[in-house]
């Protein structure tokens, strides 16, 4: 396959500024004030996010995630247990987030500690999601090998066929607890704005970066 020079795909960004005098000393509320503006943009999943694990011994692994919920308590995602990144967690729980909303030219990282969430929430959750949706938790030994797409689908009609509907043991909620955030707004002439917060003795310190 031939080689693709990309060295002048580039674009300006123009469109935000991020400054200290205008953001929140808190930064969960910092994120929120900036999804509320990403849901209002036309992006299709403004909670789309790379979730990244490592492996006990440091093998690093990245997908994209939907997050279902935040507060000052963390950000929660849900899965399967026996996922690789299932995996990862339970060898070794420390995990980051990106966010990368494009028509605002904002990128958000959160890093912290990973853990499950109370098996009440996942199986509230759980009820709540489209029937479907509940089918194919069981369904899925997520990342594991399978023989082919006809033994999926014979699957997921043979579960359907049997009527019941309960959520796996190994399907369920994580949340992770953020001791650091960093807010990235693109600036012309790659002159970017990044803010961060660093968690330092119970207390969140403020600091820029150059970009």
């Amino acid at each position: 396959m031939p080689s693709k020079d990309l060295s002048n795909h580039r674009r300006n960004y123009v469109k935000h500024e991020l400054t200290e005098d205008k953001i929140s000393p808190n930064p969960y509320e910092q994120f929120g004030w900036w999804f509320e503006d990403v849901t209002k943009s036309e992006m299709i999943e403004p909670n789309a996010m790379v979730l990244a694990t490592a492996s006990k011994s440091g093998s690093p692994s990245a997908r994209m995630v939907l997050l279902k919920s935040f507060d000052e308590n963390g950000y929660m995602f849900y899965t399967n247990y026996h996922s690789r990144k299932g995996k990862d967690i339970s060898e070794n729980n420390q995990g980051a987030l990106l966010f990368y909303w494009d028509v605002l030219e904002r990128q958000v990282r959160v890093e912290g500690t990973i853990e499950k969430i109370d098996v009440t929430l996942s199986e509230q959750y759980f009820s709540n999601r489209p029937y479907e949706s509940r089918l194919s938790a069981i369904v899925s030994e997520q990342s594991e090998e399978i023989p082919s797409r006809q033994f999926l689908e014979d699957k997921f009609e043979e579960v359907r066929n049997a009527g019941v509907v309960q959520r796996p043991l190994h399907w369920g909620g994580y949340v992770l607890k953020a001791n650091y955030f960093e807010f990235w707004q693109g600036r012309a002439s790659r002159l970017h704005d990044r803010i961060v917060y660093v968690l330092e003795n119970g207390a969140w310190k403020i600091k820029r970066l150059a970009p």
